[in-house]
């Protein structure tokens, strides 16, 4: 397959999965059709990564069953769901699990266009923040247990001579090591090396 972004139009409705397959193809996506929830399911361990246009209205399992499935399965793609008209509170129920948006139908190309952008930029985003926490695993790796321990209380908002108590040290000592991890960091400002302590999940969690 070439390089074009990938659509998965799962609807049941056979003038939707061609209109919105036209809109997309002419605009530069690469598109892949389905007719129900249940035959995605059934092949969405083979398919293609791309972005999911999910009708909420099917027959067999709806648009926010297969979501519900997707999830149970770990399944990433971004969602992006078409409602008729009413469903509006079906709609934030799916945005609640995780769609990035909802199309009311009959949509405009634009509006069609807009969220798919949106559900790739998800992708892109979600991305270099894996790709920032790698990397700032890679550089925390370099520091003691004791610096780790400093960083831990200083990405909390801890003074050192709280973190100097918690850890049962003095002081001075919490000062040799945050000094010595910022060198190790290669950064010169507490706030540069919070940036990374935050990429890797250094004192975000309780």
């Amino acid at each position: 397959m070439d390089d074009k972004k990938l659509i998965h139009i799962v609807d049941d409705e056979e003038s939707i999965r061609r209109s919105a397959s036209f809109m997309l193809k002419t605009s530069g996506y690469a598109v892949q059709t389905w007719s129900s929830g249940t035959e995605f399911l059934k092949d969405v361990r083979h398919a293609e990564f791309g972005c999911i246009l999910l009708d909420v209205r099917m027959p067999e399992i709806d648009g926010l069953g297969v979501q519900r499935a997707l999830a149970e399965r770990g399944v990433t793609m971004p969602v992006v769901i078409m409602t008729g008209h009413g469903d509006i509170s079906i709609a934030v129920q799916a945005m609640k699990a995780g769609a990035v948006d909802f199309l009311e139908k009959p949509f405009e190309k634009a509006a069609l266009l807009a969220a798919i952008s949106d559900a790739f930029a998800r992708i892109e985003a979600s991305d270099q923040a894996a790709s920032r926490a790698a990397d700032a695993e890679v550089i925390l790796s370099a520091l003691t247990p004791r610096e780790r321990d400093v960083l831990e209380g200083l990405a909390k908002g801890l003074p050192n001579k709280t973190i100097a108590y918690d850890l049962d040290i003095s002081p001075r000592t919490v000062e040799v090591h945050r000094a010595n991890l910022m060198t190790k960091l290669g950064v010169r400002s507490l706030s540069d090396a919070l940036r990374i302590a935050f990429a890797a999940g250094v004192g975000t969690r309780s």
